[in-house]
Protein backbone atom coordinates (compact mmCIF):
# COMPACT_ATOMS: atom_id res chain seq x y z
CA UNK A 1 0.00 0.00 0.00
CA UNK A 2 1.66 3.51 -0.84
CA UNK A 3 2.06 6.28 1.31
CA UNK A 4 -1.27 8.29 -0.19
CA UNK A 5 -3.39 5.55 0.02
CA UNK A 6 -2.81 5.13 3.91
CA UNK A 7 -3.07 8.86 3.94
CA UNK A 8 -6.43 8.95 2.45
CA UNK A 9 -7.77 5.72 4.53
CA UNK A 10 -6.56 7.33 7.58
CA UNK A 11 -8.49 10.52 6.58
CA UNK A 12 -11.58 8.50 5.59
CA UNK A 13 -11.36 6.74 8.99
CA UNK A 14 -11.25 10.37 10.99
CA UNK A 15 -14.24 11.78 8.80
CA UNK A 16 -16.27 8.67 9.78
CA UNK A 17 -14.78 9.38 13.29
CA UNK A 18 -16.23 12.57 13.51
CA UNK A 19 -19.73 12.08 11.99
CA UNK A 20 -20.08 9.34 14.29
CA UNK A 21 -18.78 11.19 16.80
CA UNK A 22 -21.18 13.66 16.77
CA UNK A 23 -24.40 11.87 16.63
CA UNK A 24 -25.02 12.80 12.79
CA UNK A 25 -28.03 10.19 11.74
CA UNK A 26 -30.17 10.15 8.52
CA UNK A 27 -33.13 10.95 8.63
CA UNK A 28 -35.68 8.51 9.01
CA UNK A 29 -33.28 6.38 10.34
CA UNK A 30 -34.04 5.87 13.82
CA UNK A 31 -33.86 1.97 14.49
CA UNK A 32 -35.73 2.16 17.78
CA UNK A 33 -38.17 4.14 19.17
CA UNK A 34 -37.84 7.35 21.24
CA UNK A 35 -40.37 6.16 23.53
CA UNK A 36 -39.14 4.86 26.72
CA UNK A 37 -40.17 1.12 26.69
CA UNK A 38 -43.08 1.08 28.75
CA UNK A 39 -44.47 3.15 26.07
CA UNK A 40 -43.52 0.06 23.45
CA UNK A 41 -47.13 -1.10 23.77
CA UNK A 42 -50.46 0.70 22.32
CA UNK A 43 -53.70 0.21 21.41
CA UNK A 44 -55.45 2.59 18.41
CA UNK A 45 -58.48 3.19 19.21
CA UNK A 46 -60.21 5.18 16.17
CA UNK A 47 -63.58 5.49 14.49
CA UNK A 48 -61.99 4.94 10.82
CA UNK A 49 -59.47 1.75 11.65
CA UNK A 50 -59.18 1.53 7.75
CA UNK A 51 -58.75 4.41 6.66
CA UNK A 52 -55.36 5.75 5.18
CA UNK A 53 -54.30 7.81 8.19
CA UNK A 54 -54.84 4.66 10.55
CA UNK A 55 -52.60 2.69 8.44
CA UNK A 56 -49.87 5.59 8.39
CA UNK A 57 -50.12 5.73 11.76
CA UNK A 58 -50.39 2.24 12.23
CA UNK A 59 -47.09 1.51 10.14
CA UNK A 60 -45.30 4.97 11.58
CA UNK A 61 -45.44 3.94 15.07
CA UNK A 62 -44.78 0.24 14.12
CA UNK A 63 -41.48 1.62 12.23
CA UNK A 64 -40.39 2.67 15.43
CA UNK A 65 -40.83 -0.05 17.98
CA UNK A 66 -44.06 0.22 19.25
CA UNK A 67 -46.58 -2.94 19.09
CA UNK A 68 -50.12 -2.79 18.61
CA UNK A 69 -52.19 -4.74 20.93
CA UNK A 70 -55.85 -4.81 21.77
CA UNK A 71 -57.28 -2.30 24.24
CA UNK A 72 -57.15 -4.53 27.44
CA UNK A 73 -53.62 -5.71 26.47
CA UNK A 74 -52.07 -2.49 25.72
CA UNK A 75 -50.16 -0.21 27.93
CA UNK A 76 -51.15 3.20 26.58
CA UNK A 77 -54.43 3.85 24.26
CA UNK A 78 -54.08 6.16 21.35
CA UNK A 79 -57.26 7.64 20.36
CA UNK A 80 -57.20 9.18 16.50
CA UNK A 81 -60.07 10.86 15.18
CA UNK A 82 -60.96 11.14 11.69
CA UNK A 83 -58.54 13.37 9.30
CA UNK A 84 -59.90 16.26 8.07
CA UNK A 85 -58.35 17.76 5.14
CA UNK A 86 -58.82 21.41 3.41
CA UNK A 87 -58.18 23.52 0.57
CA UNK A 88 -58.53 26.91 0.60
CA UNK A 89 -57.16 29.33 -2.21
CA UNK A 90 -54.47 31.71 -1.21
CA UNK A 91 -54.21 34.18 -4.37
CA UNK A 92 -56.35 34.65 -7.62
CA UNK A 93 -54.77 35.10 -11.51
CA UNK A 94 -55.66 37.61 -13.75
CA UNK A 95 -58.47 35.58 -15.34
CA UNK A 96 -60.10 35.07 -11.65
CA UNK A 97 -58.74 31.72 -11.24
CA UNK A 98 -56.98 30.26 -8.14
CA UNK A 99 -52.94 30.10 -8.53
CA UNK A 100 -52.56 28.84 -5.01
CA UNK A 101 -53.88 26.72 -2.75
CA UNK A 102 -53.73 26.09 0.41
CA UNK A 103 -53.49 22.71 2.06
CA UNK A 104 -54.39 21.37 5.32
CA UNK A 105 -54.65 18.37 6.66
CA UNK A 106 -55.47 17.80 10.71
CA UNK A 107 -56.76 14.89 13.57
CA UNK A 108 -57.39 15.36 16.76
CA UNK A 109 -55.65 12.96 19.19
CA UNK A 110 -55.11 12.32 22.53
CA UNK A 111 -53.19 9.27 24.64
CA UNK A 112 -55.07 7.40 28.00
CA UNK A 113 -53.34 4.79 30.27
CA UNK A 114 -54.35 1.35 30.64
CA UNK A 115 -56.63 2.56 33.36
CA UNK A 116 -58.19 5.20 31.25
CA UNK A 117 -56.75 8.37 32.84
CA UNK A 118 -56.42 11.23 30.01
CA UNK A 119 -52.46 11.56 29.99
CA UNK A 120 -52.28 13.62 26.83
CA UNK A 121 -55.59 15.94 26.12
CA UNK A 122 -57.46 16.01 22.75
CA UNK A 123 -55.41 18.17 20.65
CA UNK A 124 -55.38 19.29 16.59
CA UNK A 125 -52.03 18.00 14.86
CA UNK A 126 -52.16 19.97 12.12
CA UNK A 127 -49.91 19.95 8.89
CA UNK A 128 -49.95 22.70 6.63
CA UNK A 129 -48.96 23.11 2.12
CA UNK A 130 -49.07 25.37 0.06
CA UNK A 131 -48.97 24.62 -3.87
CA UNK A 132 -49.31 26.42 -7.14
CA UNK A 133 -51.94 25.65 -9.49
CA UNK A 134 -52.47 25.83 -13.41
CA UNK A 135 -55.64 26.00 -14.33
CA UNK A 136 -54.69 24.07 -17.71
CA UNK A 137 -53.59 21.10 -16.29
CA UNK A 138 -56.39 20.10 -14.09
CA UNK A 139 -55.44 16.28 -14.14
CA UNK A 140 -52.20 17.11 -12.96
CA UNK A 141 -52.66 19.18 -10.16
CA UNK A 142 -55.54 16.63 -8.99
CA UNK A 143 -52.84 14.10 -9.17
CA UNK A 144 -50.02 16.40 -7.35
CA UNK A 145 -52.85 17.19 -4.21
CA UNK A 146 -53.14 13.23 -4.51
CA UNK A 147 -49.72 13.09 -3.26
CA UNK A 148 -49.01 15.65 -1.49
CA UNK A 149 -51.96 14.54 0.91
CA UNK A 150 -50.29 11.25 0.80
CA UNK A 151 -47.24 12.94 2.16
CA UNK A 152 -48.87 15.49 4.85
CA UNK A 153 -50.19 11.83 6.25
CA UNK A 154 -46.77 10.97 6.62
CA UNK A 155 -46.04 13.89 8.18
CA UNK A 156 -48.98 14.05 10.52
CA UNK A 157 -48.16 10.87 11.95
CA UNK A 158 -44.48 11.91 12.82
CA UNK A 159 -45.89 14.86 14.61
CA UNK A 160 -48.12 12.49 16.62
CA UNK A 161 -45.31 10.89 17.54
CA UNK A 162 -43.25 13.20 18.37
CA UNK A 163 -45.90 14.72 20.88
CA UNK A 164 -46.53 11.58 22.77
CA UNK A 165 -42.35 10.91 22.74
CA UNK A 166 -42.30 14.19 24.01
CA UNK A 167 -44.60 13.96 26.78
CA UNK A 168 -43.17 10.46 27.62
CA UNK A 169 -39.54 12.07 28.35
CA UNK A 170 -41.05 14.62 30.38
CA UNK A 171 -42.76 12.14 32.47
CA UNK A 172 -39.42 9.85 33.45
Amino acid sequence: MTRNHRLALCILALLLAAVAGCGFQLRGGEGGSSLPDAWQSMHLSTPSPNSELSRVVRTRFTASGIRWLPADEAAYVLALGNERFTQRNLSINAQARAAEFELTLRARFAVRDSDGKLLLPPDDAIITKQMENDPRNVVGKAEEIRILRNEMRTELAQQIMRRISFYAASER
